[in-house]
């Protein structure tokens, strides 16, 4: 007996290779979702098109793709055990879709074809490649507007706040300002701090762009969520520091708080909020840095 398991030994007996993803049953089934959500996915690009506050939207799928192609080696390395729990969730972003079409609601059609992209993965491919797809996947929801009702909710108070940052830096600065909730009345004229000017526009995409930078120049899981969070006041405060040096601007020449001035001020406020976007990185890694290195000492 001993030396019959000393030949299978020495003769190198391996277990079986991982089986392979099965490319064709997945193309088949990503281009049913296509077709079955197309409706849905045509309006999307529309809205990425026409609406400024989603101009990210082309760029969400182009990034999670080429994430989700740099991580080929990992997902080709998974072993593919098909879960078939992830019929259940086709089937629920297809009930989700009829119920979101039959109530005119955009949100729940369109995180609906997520639900079934997901459930399409994890049918074919199982546990491990949703796991390691998981981050680019993630990504993807921010391809997709947030609900109307969420949105009043998150601009009226944006407005209010960037408008008071400028009523009360204006009146620092000795400018005569009067508030009236997001009007701003000035000796030129009245700026309104409208839903454009909430900064909701900055903060979408610059918490995007926060987990994008993260992953590609931090190895650290935690920094994402770090810096996701960091940015959010950053935007915030960036875009009051727009309203208030158009404010500023106006008192000086008035065609500088309208068109194209404005558009060109929005991009650079823009890009200081990313620079201090990277700041907050560096920052945070010193402070890491230190504690990691004390508590190695210690």
């Amino acid at each position: 007996m001993a030396s019959a398991v000393d030949r299978l030994s020495g003769q190198g007996v391996t277990s079986p290779p991982p089986a392979r993803i099965p490319w064709v049953p997945m193309g088949v089934i990503f281009a049913l979702l296509v077709v079955c959500y197309f409706p849905v996915l045509k309006h999307l690009l529309w809205q990425w098109e026409n609406d400024a506050d989603m101009g990210h939207g082309f760029f969400v799928p182009v990034i999670a793709a080429y994430i989700a192609w740099q991580r080929r080696d990992e997902v080709l390395a998974t072993p593919v055990k098909p879960n078939y729990w992830g019929l259940l969730l086709i089937a629920w972003g297809a009930v989700q879709l009829i119920i979101g079409m039959l109530g005119v609601e955009l949100f729940l059609q369109r995180t609906a074809f997520l639900i079934s992209l997901v459930g399409a993965i994890l049918t074919i491919g199982g546990t491990g490649v949703v796991r390691a797809l998981a981050f680019p996947l993630f990504l993807l929801i921010f391809m997709i507007p947030i609900p109307a009702v969420i949105y009043t909710q998150i601009t009226f108070p944006l407005q209010l706040f960037a408008s008071r940052v400028a009523e009360t830096v204006l009146a620092m600065l000795g400018i005569p300002v009067l508030r009236d909730g997001n009007v701003l009345e000035l000796a030129s004229q009245k700026l309104s701090v409208v839903e454009a000017c909430s900064g909701i526009r900055s903060l979408l995409s610059l918490t995007f762009l926060s987990l994008v930078y993260a992953y590609f120049f931090d190895a650290k899981t935690w920094m994402r969520a770090a810096l996701f969070v960091a940015t959010i006041p950053i935007a915030i405060l960036a875009n009051a520091g727009r309203v208030t040096i158009t404010g500023i601007l106006s008192e000086w020449r008035t065609d500088l708080a309208q068109g194209f001035f404005h558009s060109v001020e929005g991009w650079i406020i823009f890009i200081v909020a990313m620079i201090f976007m990277i700041i907050t990185h560096q920052v945070i890694n010193r402070v890491y840095g230190a504690m990691h290195g004390q508590a190695k000492r210690t």
